[in-house]
């Protein structure tokens, strides 16, 4: 990885049937629950089904290939409208003004933000840039945290998801998406913490509840999160929680919070499947 930090591969886009057909297995074994791959990769262009509805498609393949479909077309324009939006706000901003509120420097006319340790730049036009990739779950919330960041420094209090003020809501889907995938890597590749807290900047967690294992990580300046994992131990199995500051959502709005953590949930079972290689 080196001085490229946390760089992630671009995905290769599927457009069509017959591309999404050709990385199939292509045995009509039905476990899916649609009669031949070939209906199969029809149903996941038309968004019916999703490519990781194939038990027996390879784990590399999943990682490496995006289903572009009609429905994903979609989200991409209502994502790029969504972005035109927030750099309208960001260019109303007096960015040297904000830098001590975002617990970031300014400079020839750019905001540089800390993410996991690496700079990420923000001009008056609301554009993200950086050395290393950026990624839609980098952009959104480093603006949102930009024009809604209020200050408030940490309080040291750590609570989950769900008792954060507008956190009930999302608390499932961050247990889904977030910490149970983010279990499963860890369980296999335990040593991530320690890589985590190289590259990552990320700091052992001092007194953290009674984890095995126990780190905080800055995704952005204000916005501390701790990863606590207890191994399996007597027959129970392991567990993963994230939690975040009681101050999270004054800094950033929720759902920001959660594609944040989604994101990097997403970095890390990448890296472990490189690592694994």
């Amino acid at each position: 990885m080196g001085s490229e930090g946390f760089r992630v591969e671009e995905m290769i886009q599927l457009t069509n049937a017959m591309e999404i057909f050709k990385i199939l297995p292509r045995t009509n074994c039905k476990d899916c629950g649609v009669p031949t791959c070939l209906a199969f990769a029809a149903a996941v262009f038309k968004g019916e089904n999703r490519l990781a509805d194939c038990s027996h498609i390879d784990k590399v393949a999943l990682e490496t290939f995006n289903v572009q479909n009609s429905q994903s077309r979609t989200l991409e324009r209502e994502q790029s409208k969504a972005l035109e939006l927030l750099r309208e706000k960001i260019a109303g901003l007096d960015l040297s003004a904000s830098a001590e509120r975002l617990g970031a420097s300014f400079s020839e006319g750019r905001l540089a933000v800390k993410c996991l340790g690496k700079d990420f730049h923000v001009d008056s036009h609301g554009t993200v840039t950086s050395d290393c990739h950026v990624h839609g779950w980098v952009t959104f919330p480093l603006l949102n945290y930009v024009i809604t960041c209020s200050g408030k420094p940490a309080s040291g209090n750590w609570v989950p998801m769900r008792e954060l003020k507008n956190g009930a809501t999302w608390a499932r889907l961050f247990g889904q998406r977030c910490e149970k995938p983010l279990k499963q890597v860890m369980d296999t590749h335990t040593d991530l913490f320690d890589i985590m807290i190289h590259i990552f900047g990320a700091e052992p967690a001092p007194n953290a509840f009674d984890s095995d294992i126990a780190v905080v990580l800055h995704p952005l300046p204000r916005i501390p999160m701790l990863f606590c994992y207890w191994k399996p131990d007597g027959g129970m199995e392991s567990t993963l929680n994230i939690f975040f500051d009681d101050t999270a959502e004054d800094n950033l709005i929720v759902d920001s919070l959660y594609t944040l953590a989604t994101g990097l949930v997403i970095m890390f079972e990448k890296i472990a499947v490189t690592h694994g290689k």
